[in-house]
């Protein structure tokens, strides 16, 4: 049986699930990513953690990911992010799309080509973008006050936009999406989205996880597979 979810997914490019994580599992992530991060808002590289792994590989999240993806799919990268005083800052509207692979190549349809802190990222082509998905697990609740993505549905079915037609898709409305501490928000890394600063800024803690569904072409690797 489909889940409710999915259709929403499909069409509009994201997807809220209330409830993802227990009470209990939140505590233990937020510890988790206190310690990890140094108490600092953002970390990346975060599937080098085994906790982090075993969280990608777990039943909840594996659960989710596999009607969208398939049960081959696989977590090729980890984020955290937080929205704290000292880094309550501004996304502008974007498309996700790079990805991080072991080493740069050759592969046609791969480029530009960058550097995050060591790790080789490049834009792919629109074909592997749209065989992938990400999904944010909130450690705290998540509103138009402290951050909340914004979002342009069904952006996710127009392919690489420029930044102007970014723009001026986002002129045309844009909408909130409030997640609630626990719950997860699906989305397609094709997706315009973006984030405000907190008018109140305290904790927004989000985990971030993508999933692909296969292998990339021209001898590439993903620098992580989970």
């Amino acid at each position: 049986m489909r889940p409710t979810w999915l259709f929403d997914l499909e069409s509009n490019g994201f997807a809220v699930i209330p409830q993802v994580l227990s009470a209990s599992q939140v505590e233990k992530l937020r510890l988790e990513v206190e310690v990890a991060s140094g108490g600092e808002h953002a970390l990346r590289g975060l599937l080098d953690f085994e906790w982090v792994r075993e969280l990608a590989q777990s039943e909840t999240i594996r659960s989710i990911m596999e009607p969208v993806l398939g049960k081959e799919c696989f977590a090729v990268r980890g984020i955290f992010f937080d929205k704290i005083p000292r880094a309550n800052w501004l996304v502008p509207p974007h498309q996700d799309l790079s990805i991080a692979v072991m080493e740069k190549g050759e592969a046609s349809g791969f480029g530009p080509w960058s550097r995050k802190e060591g790790v080789v990222h490049v834009q792919p082509p629109r074909t592997v973008l749209e065989n992938m998905a990400t999904i944010r697990l909130h450690l705290d609740d998540c509103d138009e006050t402290n951050g909340a993505l914004r979002v342009v549905a069904g952006s996710h079915l127009k392919g690489k936009l420029s930044n102007d037609d970014i723009n001026q898709a986002t002129r045309s409305g844009e909408k909130f999406v409030p997640v609630p501490e626990g719950g997860g928000m699906l989305f397609r890394p094709l997706l315009i989205h973006a984030s405000s600063p907190s008018a109140a800024p305290s904790h927004r803690r989000v985990v971030h996880l993508e999933f692909a569904a296969s292998e990339l072409p021209g001898g590439l690797n993903w620098r992580w597979k989970v």
